[in-house]
């Protein structure tokens, strides 16, 4: 069940309450009893890290490991796009230099 934090506009008092998603909001303020609470919004408060479930809970010993990128292919086209990017650079560098000298034959 989410965690929904709550502010009541009348008393400023901020408060958290557990509920399901069908559950109705609650009206009143806990700390002064006035209506007109309004639900906040918030970044949810869970975070996905690690291996995953399934590599530490399902997989079978003989499994290997499902990862469509590897990093050796990922390695491999970052070196290529580095060698790729250096090269126009030096063909834009000879470029300049011709045309002045063709101007001063001219």
């Amino acid at each position: 069940m989410p965690i929904y934090e709550f502010e009541c506009p009348a008393c400023a008092h901020r408060f958290e309450r557990l509920q399901k998603v069908s559950d109705a909001d609650p009206s009143d303020c806990p700390e002064c009893g006035k209506s007109g609470v309004r639900r906040r919004l918030t970044a949810p408060a869970f975070r996905l890290a690690g291996s995953g479930w399934y590599e530490t809970d399902f997989k079978k010993e003989g499994d290997t490991k499902r990862n469509l990128a590897s990093t050796e292919s990922a390695e491999k086209p970052a070196a290529a796009d580095t060698s790729a990017k250096s090269e126009p650079s030096k063909a834009e560098t000879k470029k300049p230099e011709s045309k002045p000298s063709a101007a001063s034959d001219t």
